[in-house]
This record gives C-alpha cells, sequence and structure tokens, in this order.
C-alpha cells in the first residue's frame, strides 16, 4: 500500500490518497480519501478481492483510527473503481454517490444483462477477425465482472455534470466525461486547487478507449477526445490526481501529448488500411508487444474504436465480406 497525499497548505491535509493493487499489467489504482468533518469521503474503491478489503481494513484501523465513511463516490463502474463498493457501503451505512449511467451499467455488468456479457463481446469480436480460438477465450471468461466486484449497492445518489459536491467545508465540482465509460465523473476544487480525475487524464498512458457490443457502432474515440479538451481550462497549476500513475500538474500539456498520441495511432491505422484489414489485423499495429487473453480483450475493443473514429471521419470505409467479418479500407478516389 503506497500512500499519496495532495498538499493544502495546512496540517490537516484534506485529500490523502493510497495505491491498492490490481492483479493485471497495470498494477495499481489510487484510491483517495477526502476529509469530511470527522469522516472521510471514499474516491473509488478497488477491486473487490480479500486481498483489497484487507487493506482496507488496515486504512481503517492505522489510518482513519475511528473514523467512517460518510460517502463512498465511484468515478465509474469499473470493477477496479467500482469493486468495493457494495462492500464499503453495507460495513459504513454509507451511500453510494455515482453517475446514473455508471450506476446501471454496473448492474448490469453484474447480472451480465444487456449485451453486456462475454458471449456478447466474443461475437463482436469474432465479427471483428478475432480468430476462433481467442474468440473462444473470450467467450470463456464468464462473468469476469462479478469475480472482482461486489454486488453493487441497490440505491444510489445521482452526481451528474455541473454538480457542486461539498466535502469538508470545500465544493467539488462534477466533470463528466465520455469515452472511456458511459458517464465518468471527476472532481474538481477550485480552492484546493486539486483535480481528481479518475481515469479521464493520466500521467503517462491513454486510457482506454473502445468499442462494445452493448454500443456496437459507437465512436467512443470522439466523445473521449472532446472531454478532455475540457481539462484545459483549469489552472495550469492544478494538481492532478488520476487513478494510474503519480499525481502531476500540467493537465493542458497532457490533453495535447493525449491528442498527438491519438493523432499517431490514427495515422499508422489509415496507412495500414490501404488494403483491407480487421481490427485484429491492427493489434500488432496499436499495440507493440505480446498480449495475453486479458489485454488482447482491451486491445480489440480499441482498435474497433479507432477504426470507427476514422470511418465516421470519410477516411475509411466498412464493408462485410462474405464470411461476416467486417473489413476497413481507404476509399478509392
Amino acid at each position: 500500500m503506497r500512500r499519496r497525499r495532495a498538499p493544502r497548505g495546512k496540517s490537516r491535509p484534506a485529500c490523502s490518497g493510497c495505491a491498492l493493487p490490481l492483479p493485471f499489467a497495470l498494477d495499481h489504482i489510487n484510491l483517495w480519501l477526502l476529509r469530511d468533518g470527522k469522516d472521510r469521503v471514499a474516491v473509488d474503491c478497488g477491486i473487490g478481492l480479500d486481498e483489497t478489503r484487507t487493506i482496507w481494513n488496515r486504512i481503517f484501523d492505522e489510518t482513519l483510527r475511528g473514523a467512517g465513511l460518510s460517502r463512498i463516490i465511484v468515478t465509474h463502474y469499473h470493477p477496479d473503481h467500482m469493486g468495493n463498493a457494495g462492500w464499503l457501503a453495507q460495513r459504513f451505512g454509507a451511500p453510494l454517490w455515482i453517475s446514473e449511467s455508471e450506476y446501471l451499467t454496473a448492474h448490469a455488468q453484474f447480472e451480465a444483462r444487456a449485451g453486456t456479457g462475454s458471449e456478447a463481446v466474443a461475437r463482436l469480436f469474432a465479427a471483428h477477425g478475432l480468430d476462433p480460438e481467442r474468440v473462444a477465450g473470450v467467450a470463456g471468461r464468464g462473468n469476469a465482472y462479478r469475480k472482482i466486484v461486489c454486488a453493487p449497492p441497490s440505491s444510489f445518489v445521482r452526481i451528474m455534470e455541473g454538480d457542486e459536491i461539498e466535502i469538508g467545508g470545500n465544493a467539488w465540482r462534477v466533470i463528466a466525461g465520455y469515452g472511456h465509460a458511459p458517464e465518468h465523473c471527476a472532481l474538481y476544487c477550485a480552492r484546493l486547487g486539486v483535480l481528481v480525475s479518475g481515469d479521464m487524464l493520466l500521467p503517462k498512458i491513454s486510457t482506454n478507449v473502445a468499442v462494445w457490443p452493448t454500443e456496437p457502432e459507437g465512436d467512443p474515440l470522439r466523445l473521449f477526445l472532446r472531454s478532455i479538451d475540457r481539462f484545459t481550462a483549469l489552472p495550469a497549476d492544478t494538481l492532478v490526481l488520476p487513478s494510474h500513475g503519480l499525481p502531476f500538474r500540467g493537465a493542458q500539456a497532457r490533453v495535447q501529448m493525449l491528442h498527438a498520441h491519438h493523432a499517431e495511432r490514427l495515422a499508422e491505422v489509415l496507412a495500414e488500411c490501404a488494403k483491407p484489414r480487421t481490427a485484429a489485423d491492427l493489434i500488432p499495429v496499436l499495440f507493440r508487444r505480446s498480449l495475453d487473453l486479458h489485454q488482447t480483450f482491451f486491445a480489440m475493443g480499441e482498435a474497433i474504436a479507432h477504426l470507427h473514429h476514422l470511418m465516421y471521419q470519410g477516411r475509411l470505409v466498412r464493408n462485410r465480406g462474405a464470411d461476416g467479418v467486417y473489413r476497413f479500407e481507404r476509399p478509392s478516389k
């Protein structure tokens, strides 16, 4: 457990954090505790495993020292953020604060409803050229969400774009973001000069932006790039507290870097599509390393997202062959 603190200029910081482990290549998530009188507000929860709950118990005993949780704020439904929300809510009797889209998606994922199940993902990936062996591997994942997420609470407090949430005498403004998740909520406090960015703004990597079977014709990359532009309006010295990686300053520069990164990737995809290409064909172009099944799961969704973005710009055309597989290529002049 690595502890992080956001300075306030006083002896009792308004925000502290810790990094909890993840059983993936992305090996940690940062969680934040905001001071709220004698209690705390937790922002995100870690995946729902015994290991992370043991760390939470140590935080209760060694850091909170008897303080409770007055609220649980979850930036979005992904398991590393939502995983322990139900457990924490039950333990403290604390309400879950989350956007409606993320709350409903968490329940759909937990119950494998509305096209969220592994079979639906496998069908989507097969239609985009993934080989039968890996398609079978994706289908065989079962309900991976339920394995690492406690049962989500049966009620919630809705937060949405522009809301001002009062926590410990400070106002935290909700900044909604799209593309990575249905209705991701970052939190910005002007008085403290702090942005809890969740997964929308990370210091070294670009967050996953993918097409999923619930919205198979979507253009999430357009939504993501448009969303992160909103962070450029924040003061230059804003301290960004991301969900992965170290805190940093310079949101404007980071947004520019993310735009440049995706522009470079889009150019590579466009060049590769001089001949018809599937999303599966483009995985080695976008990810120049060996990928396991878990990483392939996200890589496929991201490859489709880049292809769709170019398609909707009119820079690629899509055709579906007799084999039922989508292929993309540059339009003939």
